[in-house]
């Protein structure tokens, strides 16, 4: 339990009620060269869907320590391979022709934020509250961020798009009840979403882009 040992008091107790409601179905992450990240792949072109990306690699930089939105010292940063891992993810995106809403979604906490700007450029991007780290949620609230996440998950995108959110792990996965594992969502992945009017359906988890290290998170 790791994993839980970095969260705050306030998020553990939203993960655990989340595992108390998760469902059965717990998904596998995948890539464009397998069977299932060609199937996602298919969906994606024809629109409709929700990505959301977490950010891209860190590994080497300082961990949180100040736990300040908009103060870019004290926060952990992507690393160069993760500037490198947001680009080709944008360029990855443009070469499968799926097709996109603007703007895109971020976080305010910097590893998300410049994630988006450098995958596809910070004229394109919004950032957004709603998709804070669990860690830096401050006076909203950790229940609040999950809310928010749940809210903006299942937002319908423009008829034959897709929309594109960019944010962190632990909220996602705790807005999904469960549905996604830590071991299966490394940084840079993605989760494709279906918003639907009885629900939100979850299709898949997919790399775009390999991750460049597959050290285990420190953070």
């Amino acid at each position: 339990m790791k994993w839980v040992g970095h969260m705050s008091a306030s998020t553990v107790n939203v993960f655990l009620l989340a595992i108390t409601f998760a469902t059965t179905i717990v998904f596998a992450q995948t890539s464009p060269s397998e069977a299932e990240g060609e199937v996602l792949i298919e969906q994606l072109r024809q629109g409709g869907l929700v990505i959301f990306f977490r950010h891209a690699d860190t590994t080497g930089m300082p961990c949180d320590r100040l736990y300040k939105v908009g103060q870019r010292l004290g926060q952990r940063n992507i690393s160069e391979d993760g500037k490198a891992q947001s680009r080709k993810i944008g360029e990855k995106l443009a070469e499968l022709e799926i097709p996109i809403q603007y703007p895109i979604l971020a976080g305010p906490v910097f590893r998300a934020r410049d994630t988006a700007e450098f995958a596809f450029s910070a004229k394109l991007v919004e950032v957004t509250d709603g998709l804070l780290a669990d860690d830096y949620a401050g006076d909203y609230g950790v229940d609040w961020v999950i809310r928010e996440h749940r809210r903006l998950f299942a937002i319908h995108p423009e008829p034959g798009a897709n929309r594109i959110l960019v944010g962190h792990r632990t909220p996602a996965i705790i807005a999904l009840f469960g549905q996604v594992r830590q071991s299966e969502f490394p940084e840079g992945a993605a989760i494709v979403m279906r918003p639907a009017d009885d629900g939100l359906e979850v299709l898949g988890v997919i790399s775009f882009i390999l991750p460049p290290n597959l050290t285990v998170d420190r953070c």
